[in-house]
């Protein structure tokens, strides 16, 4: 499946340490010949890191896509009413992010986007970051591998050793698994 002309949104979360990796994959979209929306949720927005500054990865998205990200929740709301969307990815995906959208909380512009975007029963893509995903967050990842129009892109733990209850997503499919989702399928395996 080519990804020319899809209209995919990108929302950023706060796993900064990802961000090199969130941006070369967000450019071989943009190279496939998606038109990418991105959107930032208040902390990926405004938290300066030893990663970056906010404002830098503002100004990276919208060089690499040419579009300005949607920063607001007002700005993120059109997305439902709109179908604006034909995908939407969470990359990275908080363990934060995991549990209010498992929690049906909405009060970053990512989130609201999710929200607006799952309306229109369109696929919802997780690029899971947290490390604690075999701890509290477990439950959130099980209910949300079970919600309707939600899929996950393979995963696995990133340090056994110091952080045992660590998982990412192997970002390197996000291609492929951005195809399946909008087929309506989960690539597989989920776990890496």
């Amino acid at each position: 499946m080519s990804l020319k002309g899809k209209t995919i949104g990108v929302a950023f979360t706060g796993s900064f340490c990802t961000y090199e990796k969130a941006f070369t994959e967000l450019q071989k979209l943009v190279d496939e010949g998606a038109l990418v929306q991105t959107i930032f949720s208040d902390a990926a927005g405004s938290i300066d890191s030893r990663f970056g500054r906010a404002e830098t990865f503002i100004e990276k998205a919208e060089e690499i896509t040419g579009v300005k990200p949607m920063l607001t929740i007002s700005q993120a709301e059109p997305i439902g009413p709109g179908s604006l969307l034909d995908i939407l990815v969470l990359f990275p995906c908080t363990g934060n992010t995991l549990a209010k959208l498992a929690n049906g909380i909405t009060d970053t512009p990512a989130l609201m986007a999710a929200k607006a975007h799952l309306r229109n029963n369109k696929p919802l893509l997780i690029s899971v970051s947290t490390n604690d995903a075999l701890g509290m967050n477990m439950k959130n990842i099980g209910l949300l591998m079970n919600a309707k129009n939600i899929y996950f892109i393979p995963f696995g733990q990133d340090n056994p050793k110091k952080k045992p209850n660590s998982m990412i997503a192997h970002t390197e499919l996000l291609i492929p698994s951005i195809e399946a989702a909008l087929e309506g399928r989960q690539y597989q395996p989920v776990i890496q």
